[in-house]
């Protein structure tokens, strides 16, 4: 269980400053697995691409299912993330356009499973993604990296080039279990690495306002993190779950659904927090 006094001395810490950012990269991470994180990646991109933002997302996790979410076929894939992190290959070479106008993808690739023990002896290991990103991160409004369920090193890289960090929390049972260990290592990344990271917010996922506990779930979550809470609340939701499947974002697939608008709903949050 998370520790009241640490959440509220993090919370006051991290609270995040609204500034317009050009090139805002955006970490989406939890080391717990089944939250959302990709589903939110994907469909927040695709969201923030239809309201005419320049987006990119990079698929951070050897899953990759943000990838074949968003209409890549891995099968022929030639250059992905691995690529880019292990043979210095120009990032510009591992961007993949999507199915929506101003949305592009870097992939991944089950390569990346073996990356970070590969990563072991480079110099400046944590700066890897940060500084292949800085020849292009003008050229988007929003680059938003899916991180693994995990605090290994390409998260660490993640966090590290990261402005802020957005974190789903699934509304079921033990929803705050693990988060003290990810904010431990928000806090020593930005202590160490980045001291500009932020939390961008804490995004409840799978809300069903029928279930008590769900409602238990977000009283809590918002009692402990605040402002940190993002207002916008995605909702269990079968299209959402669905989409996937078909290599599509949501609001392609069904966009008068309740999954395509609460993302919609949170890119237009995310932006007002950022552009005003």
């Amino acid at each position: 269980m998370v520790s009241p006094f640490f959440i509220r001395t993090f919370a006051v810490y991290y609270v995040h400053k609204s500034r317009q950012i050009m090139g805002k990269i955006i970490a989406l991470a939890n080391q717990k697995g089944g939250v959302g994180k990709t589903t939110t990646t994907i469909n927040l991109a695709a969201s923030l691409a239809t309201l005419e933002k320049n987006v990119l997302v990079i698929d951070a996790d050897p899953q990759a299912n943000a990838s074949s979410g968003l209409g890549v076929n891995i099968q022929e894939v030639e250059c992905s993330l691995y690529e880019c992190i292990i043979n210095k290959t120009d990032v510009r070479d591992a961007i993949y356009t999507t199915d929506i106008e101003r949305l592009d993808i870097i992939p991944s690739h089950i390569d990346l499973v073996g990356a970070e023990i590969e990563m072991l002896g480079m110099p400046d290991r944590e700066r890897v993604i940060s500084n292949m990103l800085q020849p292009i991160v003008k050229d988007y409004d929003y680059i938003l990296i899916d991180c693994s369920p995990s605090l290994g090193l390409i998260t660490v890289n993640a966090l590290t080039a990261a402005n802020s960090i957005m974190i789903p929390v699934q509304c079921e049972y033990f929803a705050l279990e693990g988060i003290t260990k990810l904010l431990n290592t928000i806090k020593i990344v930005k202590k160490r690495l980045n001291p500009k990271l932020e939390i961008e917010g804490f995004l409840l996922t799978m809300y069903d306002s029928r279930l008590r506990l769900a409602n238990q779930i977000y009283d809590e979550v918002k009692r402990h993190f605040q402002e940190l809470v993002f207002k916008t609340v995605i909702q269990r939701n079968v299209k959402l779950s669905e989409s996937p499947s078909h290599g599509l974002p949501v609001i392609l697939y069904d966009a008068e659904s309740a999954g395509a608008k609460n993302h919609l709903a949170l890119a237009k949050e995310l932006i007002s927090k950022n552009e005003k």
